[in-house]
């Protein structure tokens, strides 16, 4: 396929590979912030082919892994009020809550549907005017206009039975929240290029400067992560720490205008937990006061505990950094898709679901 096909392209990866074994003569840790870019390197096994000196590590890039469980356990008990119908993105419904998951629940009998666009939820609003319709937006800042779309339009087309259960996280908090770790061991990161087609990342010349950390704008394929990996390394060798982009067949400094005007309209910044890895400061998306009636949050009162991760499970270490996923003793034993102990054995983009898919023992190795 044209435009897909050349970034796949195995003697192309190769080349890029050996040019960072060229260039690499210190250890580096280089962290990707993309489940999408986490998933491409374990199933391509990019991580093979680099030198011994790269190490990659995997951040909190999956949005959905890191949707806190209290935020769970609010979906579930509005899911299962009778005059709902609760919709969300099908990766959702097997994220672990404390008391079931969303696919429990609409199995006990709940309304729950899963839909490809908040904008399906607002026509089934329309359609359903005797009944409240929840969407549940979850997402980094790739997600916001859509879900800022489906509220501006609820507001301007008079749909009042519509809300949102909010969940969107921003990414550049995130990543100062890791840099202030005292256990970071973090050298430089690969930012991601779909984010960053809205956003731009302007915000990230800051970031990099202050904590002396290079940031590469990366897409998504095996040439992508591999030139992008390239791209840090040099500024590592070099003794630079800028902001470049690898990916600008998308991404310009500046992100789409357009969509950040409707963002900032219809939401505000605000603190929120993330799932693993605590409360991030200014951190996540609300929404704005001027739009405040479509929260569900304020519609369903919820009169449930904040609760924590089960013990077992180590995702929080491994959305930060510090380990992988075949370092839980749980891993592929009690801890599979059908039971997962946390939210990144069943994402799409989670690391451990990654691990599962491409790196158990008996799965088939892909490669470059």
């Amino acid at each position: 396929m044209k435009f897909v096909d050349e970034y796949r392209d195995p003697a192309v990866a190769q080349r890029w590979a050996q040019a960072v074994a060229a260039v690499a003569r210190h250890p580096w840790t280089i962290m990707e912030v993309c489940g999408g870019q986490t998933h491409a390197i374990v199933k391509y096994g990019i991580d093979r082919i680099l030198p011994d000196t790269i190490t990659l590590v995997h951040g909190p890039g999956c949005p959905v892994c890191v949707t806190p469980v209290e935020k769970i356990e609010r979906a579930l008990a509005i899911a299962a009020q009778p005059d709902v119908i609760f919709c969300s993105f099908g990766d959702m419904l097997r994220v672990p809550g404390v008391t079931g998951d969303l696919q429990s629940v609409r199995a006990r009998g709940a309304d729950v549907r899963v839909v490809y666009s908040p904008l399906d939820a607002l026509r089934i609003a329309e359609e359903n005017s005797d009944r409240e319709v929840v969407f549940f937006a979850v997402g980094f800042e790739t997600t916001a206009p859509a879900n800022a779309m489906a509220v501006h339009q609820a507001r301007a087309r008079g749909i009042a039975n519509f809300s949102l259960l909010v969940s969107q996280v921003l990414v550049p908090a995130a990543i100062t929240t890791l840099l202030k770790a005292p256990s970071c061991r973090i050298n430089g990161f690969l930012a991601a290029g779909h984010v960053c087609t809205v956003a731009g990342y302007a915000e990230y010349e800051p970031i990099a400067a202050r904590f002396g950390v290079p940031i590469v704008v990366t897409g998504f394929e095996p040439v992508d992560i591999l030139q992008g990996v390239y791209m840090c390394t040099s500024q590592l060798e070099a003794g630079q720490a800028t902001v470049t982009n690898q990916y600008r067949r998308s991404v310009r400094r500046e992100g789409n205008p357009e969509a950040m005007r409707l963002i900032r309209e219809v939401f505000a910044v605000v603190d929120r937990q993330w799932r693993g890895v605590g409360l991030i400061p200014q951190s996540g998306l609300g929404l704005a006061d001027a739009y405040r009636e479509f929260d569900a949050e304020a519609r369903f009162p919820w009169k449930g505990q904040p609760h924590d991760e089960p013990s077992e499970c180590i995702s929080g270490t491994i959305l930060q950094g510090n380990a992988k996923p075949t370092d839980c003793p749980a891993f592929g034993i009690r801890c599979t898709p059908e039971r997962p102990l946390g939210a990144t054995m069943v994402s799409s983009e989670g690391a451990c679901a990654a691990y599962y898919r491409y790196r158990r023992p008996g799965t088939t190795k892909a490669g470059v």
